[in-house]
């Protein structure tokens, strides 16, 4: 976790934008939230994109701890749209065995100008196998 903290600090505050999303994964069946953030573009339109988010159900509760990179595409108009790809840290909490896995998530999604984003995942390793999530960017 204090990783996750330091990078949320490492940019400049004005330079970054936090968010949160909820949604829906499968395998495992799961209801999730979290939040995260984003730093200024590192290089041409590619974006650091960590989060953390907390699934629930299925008799399993995980933590995802996910250090993202996403490029967002040129568009003059309300909606743009964005792929990226990054590690994950999953925290599997299953009866009373507790295990740390990695994963790696593959996403893509749309934004608004306004805030408002949807967003589709896909899991390999011990990342759920599909997530599919809304969320808000404060700016």
């Amino acid at each position: 976790m204090g990783l996750m903290l330091s990078l949320l600090v490492a940019a400049p505050a004005a330079a970054q934008t936090a968010g949160v999303q909820a949604g829906v994964s499968l395998d495992p069946d799961q209801f999730y939230f979290g939040g995260h953030v984003q730093t200024a573009p590192l290089v041409d339109r590619l974006r650091f994109r960590p989060s953390a988010e907390i699934g629930l159900g299925n008799d399993v509760t995980l933590v995802g701890l996910n250090l993202e990179f996403a490029y967002v595409f040129p568009s003059q108009q309300a909606w743009s749209l964005y792929a990226g790809a990054g590690p994950a840290l999953n925290i599997i909490h299953i009866d009373r065995d507790t295990q740390a896995q990695g994963g790696f998530n593959i996403l893509i999604g749309a934004a608004h100008r306004d805030g408002l984003f949807v967003e589709f995942k896909v899991g390999a390793l011990d990342s759920p196998n599909v997530k599919f999530g809304i969320g808000y960017v404060f700016r």
